[in-house]
């Protein structure tokens, strides 16, 4: 059992995940980045591996994810820093979130080796094909002890979700709405928003079910948890560096921000 299942067995609620893209602000940063979100008490790390076309993000983490790329950062890379001693004794769970081509590139089998021996838990590839990853890669993934996780939109069918439900072991990412990441709603679209996780918190899934897209603060981190078991926070997370001059002084505040600590 990874450190994902044991979170989820152990934390049923108000679990909070924070997503950054390797290799931004600063290409050696990504150390930092992820001691200081353990010290300021993130149950889950969602580490982005930048790609050049990442169809599902908005225009913040596309620039991060740009910018990181120009400094130089690449999955070989990201391993290299992630085989560093201090990060041996991280207790919160790290996922490798990305794109099946650069993947793919470096080679599945060998990616997911890898990625185990240097104690990530999962990942998260919204482009990878759910009924390909049934057929051919599965048993990879689960070979190392890898949780795979699926999104799931307002737009997917009820046998969709369940088939994905099916075929998960830790959690589902409920994409909070059709638009990309970093988007804010309007009222319309956040009444439907709740009569969507209504419907999904009904299916009574195995899975526990985290909500993303969107959730830039306290009030919207609190709200996704009254449906979900946690929230994932990405691109309010990425200004927040952006505009960092003392990183961890600005991890700690935006951290303590969302769980509403002075």
């Amino acid at each position: 059992m990874n450190k994902l299942n044991k979170l989820f067995r152990n934390k049923q609620e108000d679990i909070l995940s924070v997503y950054f893209t390797a290799g931004f602000p600063k290409l050696d940063d990504t150390k930092i980045i992820i001691r200081e979100l353990e010290n300021a008490g993130v149950d889950m790390i969602e580490i982005g591996m930048p790609f050049s076309d990442p169809l599902a993000d908005g225009p913040t983490i596309q620039r991060s994810s740009e910018k990181a790329l120009e400094n130089g950062m690449s999955i070989k890379l990201l391993f290299e820093q992630l085989s560093d001693q201090s990060l041996v004794s991280i207790k919160a769970s790290c996922l490798l979130m990305g794109y099946l081509n650069p993947v793919l590139q470096y080679g599945l089998e060998k990616f997911c080796k890898d990625a185990a021996w240097l104690g990530i838990s999962g990942v998260i590839i919204p482009d990878l094909p759910l009924q390909e990853y049934v057929d051919e890669y599965k048993t990879i993934f689960e070979k190392y002890d890898l949780a795979t996780i699926f999104l799931i939109t307002p737009q997917t069918s009820e046998a969709r979700i369940r088939f994905i439900d099916e075929h998960s072991n830790s959690f589902i990412y409920v994409v909070s709405s059709s638009s990309t990441t970093g988007a804010t709603s309007s009222d319309e679209e956040k009444i439907a928003q709740e009569k969507y996780f209504k419907r999904i918190q009904s299916m009574q899934l195995k899975n526990p079910l985290l909500i993303g897209f969107g959730i830039s603060d306290q009030q919207s981190f609190a709200n996704a948890c009254n449906y979900a078991s946690g929230a994932i926070i990405g691109s309010a997370f990425i200004k927040e560096l952006d505009h960092s001059i003392d990183l961890k002084k600005s991890i700690s505040s935006f951290v303590n921000r969302i769980k509403n600590k002075p």
